[in-house]
């Protein structure tokens, strides 16, 4: 899979999506990015009247073999742990996304020890990535593999009835994972872009640090090839998200970023192709240190700056309400002619 092409986003849409928003009763652009947002859905779907009362959150779980390396607070069991607790619906983003009205649908990427477990989607590629401080995270198939799926659970969640999907991860040392490609696809030294993850020491950061200086020296990815940068760096949870957001794109299915691991799997696919931005939403800006970055190069604003760095898709959860509200506004407000109120005129 070395080309991938989306389809052109309708601007004809996108206009009239905008033309109901001038015609609302209320300064010209005063809601900001929540108008954007709908906006960006209308051309990607080509309907300004297009409805997001259906959503999913798609949770990829997998462990990653780079924790042997002391990169993490805590060991790969957690993994499992939390991924069976997504499935009882007791987790925090499980608790949001009630209240959001958001169905969870974990996914097992390849969690070590977890075996079948009823409410946890079966997407196995294998038993957790490679070390990769000792070489590539995954064999070329296996990211291949992991790709597809998250573009195969976009055109079957579509099938199935969402409207908008959400993404979110779990996997016990991603945050290394995701330094790691974040540092080659940005172009910056890993201890810019490399934080504290779920809560290490200032020895603990070292190590991660030094995991990643190691790892980009051992596997040695070309920047310009963002699959080989994530099947040399990457885990199976980014692999399956970055399918995600080109998926969204072919299948015309928005899809919102939620931190910072969410992120660089979007920038991995807008890198790969950039039609499949434009399924992109933003929610938040994660507390981590490449959080900003990620957005930034992506050409995106977070809904959100509330210093979030939990995954599982909190973030993206968090956003929903807003974007209820801006459908709300755009979809039942009275209009200045209903209103009886002279329309704002645009300012050059």
């Amino acid at each position: 899979m070395t080309e991938f092409k989306t389809p052109p986003l309708d601007e004809g849409a996108r206009r009239a999506a905008q033309r109901r928003w001038d015609a609302v009763a209320k300064p010209l652009g005063s809601l900001g990015l929540l108008e954007t947002a709908l906006t960006d859905m209308a051309a990607l779907t080509g309907d300004p009247d297009y409805s997001i009362e259906r959503r999913a959150l798609l949770v990829f779980c997998a462990d990653n073999g780079v924790v042997a390396q002391g990169v993490a607070q805590t060991g790969p069991q957690v993994t499992a742990a939390v991924a069976r607790n997504l499935s009882k619906g007791i987790t925090a983003a499980c608790r949001m996304a009630e209240l959001a009205r958001c169905q969870v649908l974990p996914v097992d990427m390849g969690v070590k020890g977890l075996g079948p477990v009823p409410g946890v989607l079966d997407r196995r590629v294998m038993d957790g990535t490679k070390d990769i401080t000792q070489g590539p995270a995954m064999a070329w198939e296996e990211m291949e593999k992991a790709l597809l799926t998250g573009m195969e659970l976009v055109k079957s969640q579509k099938e199935a009835g969402a409207k908008l999907l959400l993404t979110g991860e779990m996997g016990i040392g991603n945050t290394t994972t995701a330094s790691a490609m974040a540092s080659v696809l940005l172009g910056e030294p890993p201890e810019r872009v490399t934080g504290k993850g779920s809560g290490l020491s200032k020895e603990g950061l070292k190590r991660k640090i030094h995991a990643i200086e190691r790892a980009i020296e051992i596997n040695r990815p070309d920047p310009q090839k963002p699959l080989e940068v994530l099947q040399k760096l990457g885990g199976l949870d980014i692999a399956a998200m970055a399918g995600v957001f080109l998926g969204g794109a072919a299948y015309r299915v928005p899809v919102l970023i939620d931190g910072f691991i969410s992120g660089t799997a979007a920038l991995c696919a807008a890198r790969l192709c950039p039609g499949a931005k434009g399924a992109m939403l933003p929610s938040h800006v994660s507390a981590e240190p490449a959080g900003a970055l990620v957005l930034e190069a992506l050409g995106k604003k977070p809904l959100l700056c509330a210093g979030m760095r939990l995954g599982e898709g909190t973030g993206a959860l968090c956003a929903l309400p807003l974007l209820d509200m801006a459908q709300a506004v755009y979809t039942g407000a009275a209009t200045f002619d209903g209103a009886g109120v002279d329309a704002y005129e645009p300012l050059s």
